[in-house]
């Protein structure tokens, strides 16, 4: 046995507009608001809740890189800042920023 009456002579008020619908009519929103079928919006895929993304960054039995030295030598350039060869550093640093001031003169009266 049914809690309810069916409901199919009752009216109802929409929470929305105020209008009278029919209470067969009438549909349950995913705020809780009871609105007509032509009032109704479904839920936008935008909004709450998420579900949680999981994103491991740290790898399982993980070990130290070996010849860690040679893999460090590379050193990346471009023209025209490096790109020629300096052999006074170890390793070669070919990276080294050249400038130079021309003279300057000041006069104070």
């Amino acid at each position: 046995m049914s809690k309810f009456a069916s409901g199919k002579n009752a009216y109802s008020i929409s929470d929305r507009s105020g209008l009278r619908y029919r209470y067969r009519d009438m549909r349950k929103e995913w705020t809780g608001l009871l609105v007509g079928k032509d009032e109704f919006e479904p839920k936008q895929p935008q909004l709450g809740p998420f579900r949680k993304v999981i994103d491991p960054q740290a790898v399982r039995d993980a070990r130290p890189e070996t010849n860690l030295a040679e893999e460090r030598n590379i050193q990346w350039s471009w023209n025209p800042v490096g790109g020629w060869a300096d052999n006074t550093y170890s390793p070669p640093n070919r990276l080294i920023a050249v400038s130079g001031v021309g003279t300057v003169t000041v006069e104070t009266t």
